[in-house]
C-alpha cells in the first residue's frame, strides 16, 4: 500500500545522534574496513545504474524485459547498503528507496515530492509507462546523484562501533516490519530476495565489528541460515514470516544485544521510542513510552498515576460538570465509547470524529486522526478547550482541586519533587498525561507467542498473520510490532492513509471529512500541494479491535467483518467512489472466506492481557 506519511520534529534529533559521535582512535582500523565496503557499495550501484541502466533508456520500447531486470537488480544492490544509509544518511536514504506519494514534514512545514527506487517501480511494473521515460532518466540520474552524497559521507565520516551494532539490529528490524511485507516493493513483491541481500550486507558488516570469536561464528551462523530461508522461499504469498522471525530474525537481534553487553562499548543513549536495549521487537521492555513527552524521565510516577487517574474521570474540567475524560474513553471498552461518535457537550449533536483508544497513545508521536497534536499533554488541553467535547478550562476547575483534601494530599505526593508549589494547569496535563501513558500494553497471546511461547496461538492465528504481513497487505500500513501507523525501525515518523472511507449517512459517498488536509491547510501549508491529503486520516492500531468497535475516524463500520470485507473489495474505490488520491491499492485483495477468518482470529490474538 502507498501511505501519506508525516514526519515528526524528533526526526532531526535522532538523526543528528546518530550522525554526531565519532568514534575513538582505537575504532579507526574497525571504521576505515566498514566505510570501504560501504564506498565499494555505493560504486557498485552508481556504476550499475551509469552503465547498465541509462544506456537502455535510448530505446526503452525494446528493452522493456532489461529495464525491468536491471532495476531489480539495481534494487538488491542498494539493499546490501541499506543498513547503513537508513541509519545515517536517513534524509538522503529517503530520496532513493522512499515512498511513491508525498510526504509533510512537521518541522519545516514542507510537502516533500516521492522519488527514488518506489517511483521507478511505478514506471516499470507491470510494464513500461512510455509516457514516463524522461521522468524515468530524471530519476536514475537523481540517483547518481545521491549516490554521490553517500560517496562523501562514508569517505569522511568515522563510525564508532557501537553504532554498526545499533545500525545492523535496526536494520533486522526493519527487515521484520517492512522488508518482508512488500512495504518498499508493492509491485514486484521481491520481499525474500531483497530481505536476503539485506542480510548480507548486515553479516559483511558483523563480520568486521564482532572481535569476539565465539558470537562472531554464530552471527555468522544465523545470518547464513537466515539468508538460505529467504533465498529457498520466495513465494510472496507462502513466506512463513512468524518462522522467519522467531526462528532466525529474533536470534540474530538476541546475539547482537548479548555481544554489545559483553563488549564493554560505550554507553551513549539518545531518545527514542524504540528502546536501544531491546533485543528484539517483542520484548515487553521494548517501547519508552516517555519519547514523545516534553519530561523524557518521570519522578513519583506511581503517585501521578494515581492522582491523573483521579482527575481523568474528574468533571470539573467541562462546562456543566457533566463530562470526564472517561465519558468517552471507557476502561471496559478500552478506552474508546462503543459509539460511532458521542453526543457533543451540548447534547444537540455529535462531536466531529469516533472516540478512538487510548491503550498505547503513549507510542504515537502525533494524537488525533488528523494529527493536530505532537504531544499527549497538548491532546488533553485540545480536548478540554474543545466547544463541542468539553468546552471547558482547566484553570475553572483549579478553586475546586485546591479546596479539595483529597486532591491537595494526591498533589503533594505526586509532585513531592516541589512541594511548596501551588496546584497549577500543568500539574494537571501532567499527572493526565502521565496516567494515558501508564495505558501501554504490549502483552497480548501474539506477543507471548512472539516471545517464545509455542502455545499462546493456534494454527489458524498463525496463518492469519501470515496473510496479515503478505497477502491481506495489512502491515504495510499497520506495521508490526504497534500495528499502527507509526513506522518502524525508528518509529518516529507516523502514517495518514486515505482509504475512501464511506459517510454514514451515504455509504455509496466517501465521508466529506477532509481530514489530514483541514489541518495542514490551516498551518499554511502551500495549498497547490495538498491535493494528496484530501481524506487522510491517521492509521491507527489494531490492537485490542475486538472490543473498541465501531470502526474508522466515522464510526461506520460496526464489525470487524465489514471492515475485512472494505478492504477485501479495495477501500472506497473498489466500492465504486472516485478517489484518485486513494493510497489504499483499488485491487482487491481475493482472500478467500477461510483466509479471512484465519486473518480474524489473528488480529483478535492482539488484544492485551491484564495489566498489572
Amino acid at each position: 500500500m502507498k501511505i501519506v506519511k508525516v514526519l515528526g520534529i524528533i526526526v532531526v534529533a535522532f538523526i543528528a545522534c546518530q550522525s554526531f559521535f565519532s568514534s575513538t582512535k582505537e575504532e579507526v582500523s574497525i571504521s576505515n574496513q566498514i566505510n570501504k565496503n560501504l564506498s565499494l557499495d555505493v560504486d557498485t550501484f552508481s556504476m550499475f545504474i551509469q552503465d547498465s541502466i541509462l544506456p537502455l533508456l535510448a530505446a526503452p520500447q525494446k528493452n522493456e524485459q532489461k529495464l525491468q531486470s536491471t532495476f531489480l537488480q539495481a534494487r538488491l544492490n542498494y539493499k546490501k547498503m541499506e543498513w547503513a544509509t537508513e541509519y545515517f544518511m536517513y534524509s538522503t536514504a529517503r530520496l532513493v528507496n522512499g515512498i511513491p506519494v508525498p510526504e509533510a514534514e512537521v518541522a519545516s512545514q514542507m510537502i516533500l515530492q516521492p522519488a527514488g527506487l518506489q517511483v521507478i517501480e511505478t514506471y516499470l511494473f507491470p510494464q513500461i509507462d512510455t509516457t514516463k521515460i524522461e521522468a524515468l532518466k530524471t530519476e536514475y540520474v537523481s540517483l547518481l546523484e545521491k549516490s554521490k552524497i553517500f560517496k562523501r559521507f562514508f569517505d569522511n565520516i568515522d563510525i564508532a562501533d557501537w553504532q554498526i551494532l545499533d545500525a545492523c539490529k535496526l536494520e533486522l528490524f526493519r527487515i521484520e516490519t517492512l522488508g518482508i511485507t512488500g512495504f518498499d516493493n508493492a509491485l514486484t513483491l521481491r520481499s525474500a530476495s531483497e530481505s536476503a541481500d539485506a542480510l548480507k550486507g548486515v553479516k559483511i558488516a558483523l563480520d568486521i565489528v564482532v572481535e569476539n570469536s565465539n558470537y562472531k561464528t554464530k552471527l555468522d551462523s544465523l545470518v547464513n541460515y537466515a539468508v538460505a530461508y529467504l533465498n529457498q522461499n520466495t513465494n510472496f504469498n507462502s513466506l512463513d514470516r512468524a518462522y522467519f522471525i522467531r526462528k532466525m530474525a529474533n536470534p540474530i537481534t538476541i546475539a547482537i544485544s548479548d555481544y554489545v553487553n559483553i563488549a564493554k562499548l560505550p554507553d551513549i543513549r539518545y531518545n527514542r521510542l524504540l528502546n536501544q536495549d531491546a533485543k528484539t521487537l517483542f520484548d515487553s521492555n521494548a517501547f519508552n513510552r516517555y519519547a514523545f513527552s516534553p519530561d523524557l524521565t518521570i519522578e513519583n510516577e506511581s503517585a501521578k498515576i494515581e492522582l491523573g487517574r483521579k482527575l481523568f474521570n474528574e468533571t470539573a474540567f467541562s462546562l456543566n460538570n457533566t463530562r470526564s475524560c472517561a465519558s468517552c474513553h471507557q476502561a471496559e471498552r478500552q478506552f474508546a465509547d462503543g459509539l460511532p461518535k458521542h453526543l457533543n457537550i451540548d447534547n444537540n449533536g455529535f462531536i466531529d470524529r469516533n472516540a478512538p483508544s487510548l491503550i498505547n497513545a503513549a507510542l504515537q508521536p502525533f494524537q488525533f486522526y488528523d494529527f493536530r497534536s505532537v504531544t499527549l499533554e497538548d491532546q488533553i488541553s485540545n480536548v478540554v478547550a474543545n466547544p463541542k467535547e468539553m468546552h471547558g478550562s482547566i484553570v475553572w476547575a483549579l478553586n475546586k482541586l485546591k479546596s479539595n483534601i483529597d486532591y491537595v494530599q494526591l498533589f503533594q505526593r505526586a509532585f513531592a519533587e516541589n512541594p511548596n508549589a501551588t496546584i497549577d494547569t500543568t500539574k494537571v496535563i501532567t499527572a493526565i498525561a502521565t496516567y494515558e501513558r501508564s495505558l501501554t500494553n504490549l502483552n497480548s497471546r501474539f506477543d507471548q507467542y512472539m516471545r517464545g511461547n509455542n502455545l499462546s496461538l493456534n494454527s489458524a492465528e498463525i496463518k492469519g498473520f501470515n496473510i496479515f504481513m503478505g497477502k491481506a497487505q495489512c502491515a504495510t500500513c499497520h506495521y508490526l510490532p504497534l500495528f499502527s501507523g507509526v513506522v518502524p525501525p525508528k518509529f518516529i515518523n507516523m502514517d495518514a492513509e486515505v482509504i475512501g472511507v464511506p459517510s454514514i449517512s451515504d455509504r455509496k459517498k466517501v465521508d466529506p471529512d477532509l481530514g489530514l488536509y483541514n489541518y495542514l491547510l490551516d498551518n499554511l501549508y502551500p495549498v497547490s500541494q495538498l491535493e494528496d491529503f484530501k481524506y487522510a486520516f491517521k492509521t491507527t492500531s489494531i490492537r485490542n479491535v475486538s472490543k473498541s468497535a465501531p470502526y474508522m475516524h466515522n464510526g461506520v463500520f460496526q464489525t470487524i467483518d465489514e471492515v475485512l470485507d472494505f478492504y477485501n473489495k479495495g477501500g472506497g474505490v473498489g466500492l465504486g467512489f472516485n478517489l484518485p488520491n486513494q493510497t489504499l491499492s483499488a485491487v482487491p485483495l481475493n482472500l478467500t472466506p477461510s483466509e479471512i477468518l484465519d486473518l480474524k482470529a489473528f488480529i483478535f490474538s492482539l488484544d492485551s492481557l491484564p495489566m498489572n
